[in-house]
């Protein structure tokens, strides 16, 4: 048989030395672990607070992208609009000035014309109508002016008449029919007497019996006014 062991009072206070021991170990480990805990959760805390800031500092940033994007977007769009205006009135200025040049060119041409007009109207008042000093002449000049004067006539029916009383002589005179014999004979191309002269003479020809123009142009007035015209005239008259 096993033999008993006696459990002395040294063995009794080693036993109690261990249990208290074994306890003691446990506390500790137990406090070690309360104290862990809290500096994990301090430790979570800072890493949270780090990331908050990082995620702050990254909106920020963005924010302050999409700012100036739009900053961009805004010059770009108001130089694009800007540009499109200066073009807009650079094609109107040329426009402007295209109508301005053509109404100064058309001015000009227009001062030419009145200028040219103006001299052409001086010449013509410096260098009346030149006529033939001869029957001819007389004859178209005087028609020139019964046409202002409104007096009827013909250049045949001057000349028929011319022809027939005094050959085309301006300076003819009838000294033996009755108005010779009266003291006033008919004289001139027509053969007018001087009070039919004075009667009907032509304002604007000379006042004299024998020049040519005078005498045709007062016997034209004569006829129109006795026989509707010289044209109706055939014989003495």
């Amino acid at each position: 048989m096993p033999r008993a062991i006696r459990i002395t009072r040294s063995h009794k206070l080693a036993t109690a030395v261990l249990v208290a021991a074994g306890s003691v170990t446990a506390i500790a480990a137990t406090g070690g672990q309360s104290d862990a805990q809290p500096a994990a959760a301090k430790t979570s805390i800072a890493a949270e607070k780090v990331a908050g800031v990082s995620t702050a500092k990254e909106a920020a940033a963005k924010k302050a992208a999409q700012e100036t994007a739009a900053k961009k977007t805004a010059a770009d769009a108001a130089a694009a609009e800007k540009a499109v205006a200066e073009r807009k009135a650079a094609a109107e200025k040329a426009v402007a000035d295209r109508k301005a040049e053509a109404k100064k060119s058309a001015e000009k041409a227009r001062s030419e014309k009145q200028a040219a007009n103006r001299s052409t109207e001086r010449k013509a008042v410096a260098a009346p109508k030149q006529y033939k000093n001869n029957l001819d002449g007389w004859i178209r000049e005087s028609l020139d002016i019964m046409k202002k004067k409104n007096i009827p006539g013909s250049y045949e029916g001057l000349h028929r008449n011319i022809m027939r009383e005094s050959s085309g002589n301006p300076n003819a005179v009838n000294d033996w029919d009755i108005n010779a014999q009266n003291g006033i004979p008919s004289k001139g191309l027509l053969q007018v007497i001087q009070p039919t002269f004075d009667a009907y003479h032509v304002n604007g020809t000379p006042k004299k019996l024998t020049d040519p123009v005078a005498n045709i142009t007062a016997a034209a007035n004569y006829a129109a006014d006795k026989y509707g015209s010289i044209d109706n005239v055939d014989s003495a008259y």
